[in-house]
């Protein structure tokens, strides 16, 4: 498994507490970058610009990727557009929703 594909496995064990359901499924993780020197850049989004979870998410998300030993800096960069819809949800998070 590459660093990568550890980052977005570590990353399912980082939910959302309102839906309970992990920001991979939720489709808020929008891009994952590994540099060569095993910097993480993660892209992600919210459901609503407004979350009151905005601080724990994200800093949930922080400290999954930060877990994985291989890492170096993890930066955590937050955007709005585009924005969150559920059909960025995988299969997996859709079956969870009940959909």
């Amino acid at each position: 498994m590459n660093l990568k594909e550890k980052v977005l496995e570590a990353l399912k064990s980082v939910y959302d507490p309102e839906l309970n359901i992990n920001v991979v499924d939720l489709g808020l993780i929008y891009n994952v970058e590994v540099t060569e020197e095993k910097n993480v850049d993660v892209t992600m989004t919210l459901t609503t610009p407004g979350c009151p979870l905005h601080d724990s998410i994200t800093t949930g998300v922080r400290y999954a990727v930060q877990g994985i030993e291989e890492t170096k800096n993890v930066e955590v960069n937050l955007v709005w557009e585009p924005a969150w819809s559920p059909d960025k949800m995988t299969p997996e998070g859709l079956r969870l929703l009940g959909r």
